[in-house]
């Protein structure tokens, strides 16, 4: 009987060969798992900034583009054209209401006042193939029922905006009236389509001395977006014209570990910017960027 065994040359040969998989192997897993962590923080947060500055997107694409500003406080505020968000971490505007402009199998509010309709005066604004019956259902469940069409305004296209006083960012309601306001509180009359003025302090207001355009937007809630503490929070359902601050309207997180919300204007074209961060990673965010017309 003839035995056969590994040659001392074959064992140290198999030993080298197990030391180098070992080694480069090892690496290699190593390389491997850490690529696919990566991949996977990579896709998380592109998913998460995209996500996020989409839902802001989404509402700036439909604001009244003159009432946009920029916050450091509740007190302290800035017209955003040509101004870069440095300082600030707060974006607000006032926005049209798209719902209600969609409508169903037609718009709600039809944007057009007939200036020279024989009904047409100074408390009486006809905006025919309106409907503000249904505007104040839909407006009512967009907000739980806390607003309805006698608290929104009408910004009429084409009329003077003073940022400052126009729209009630400082919280003075002496110039937001039908007189001199940008935006014209309104409530809704027997004829649904009629808008007449809003009173004040019990009394009819008018649109005496107002420059009532032909074409008009209408609008029942501002909008904000801030940054603080890695939340970017959006604050809904309030009326600067009213009165109301943007921490008086209900909010809704859009994203967690936020390292970065950026802004600015250029004209009429904004463009935002939100960069996501990761726990898994130190100092490691991915940033996403949206231009809206």
């Amino acid at each position: 009987m003839k035995k056969t065994a590994f040659t001392m040359i074959e064992l140290v040969f198999v030993i080298v060969v197990m030391g180098i998989i070992g080694k480069f192997g090892a690496e290699f897993l190593a390389q491997a798992y850490n690529n696919f962590i990566y991949s996977n923080i990579n896709n998380s947060l592109q998913a998460k900034s995209e996500m996020a500055v989409q839902s802001i997107a989404s509402r700036l694409q439909y604001r009244i583009k003159d009432s946009t500003i920029a916050r450091q406080s509740d007190s302290n505020f800035t017209a955003l054209s040509g101004v870069s968000s440095d300082g600030y971490h707060i974006l607000e505007w006032v926005g049209y209401d798209i719902d209600g402009f969609r409508g169903t199998t037609k718009p709600y509010w039809s944007g057009i006042i007939d200036l020279k309709h024989k009904d047409t005066n100074s408390t009486y604004l006809v905006t025919p193939e309106t409907n503000t019956t249904a505007i104040n259902e839909l407006i009512q469940t967009l907000s739980y029922g806390d607003s309805d069409i006698n608290d929104s305004a009408l910004y009429f296209i084409g009329s003077n905006s003073n940022i400052q006083t126009g729209y009630g960012w400082d919280g003075d309601l002496s110039d937001i009236d039908t007189q001199n306001g940008v935006m014209h509180p309104i409530r809704r009359d027997s004829n649904i389509s009629v808008f007449i003025p809003t009173k004040s302090n019990g009394v009819d207001n008018n649109f005496s001395g107002v420059d009532v355009y032909e074409f008009y937007q209408l609008a029942w809630s501002a909008y904000a977006v801030e940054i603080k503490n890695g939340d970017l929070t959006l604050y809904y359902d309030y009326q600067p014209w009213k009165k109301e601050k943007y921490r008086d309207g209900k909010k809704a997180i859009i994203m967690q570990n936020v390292s970065t919300f950026e802004f600015m204007s250029a004209g009429s074209v904004m463009k935002i910017q939100v960069c996501v961060k990761t726990d898994l990673v130190e100092d490691y965010s991915l940033c996403k960027e949206k231009t809206i017309f």
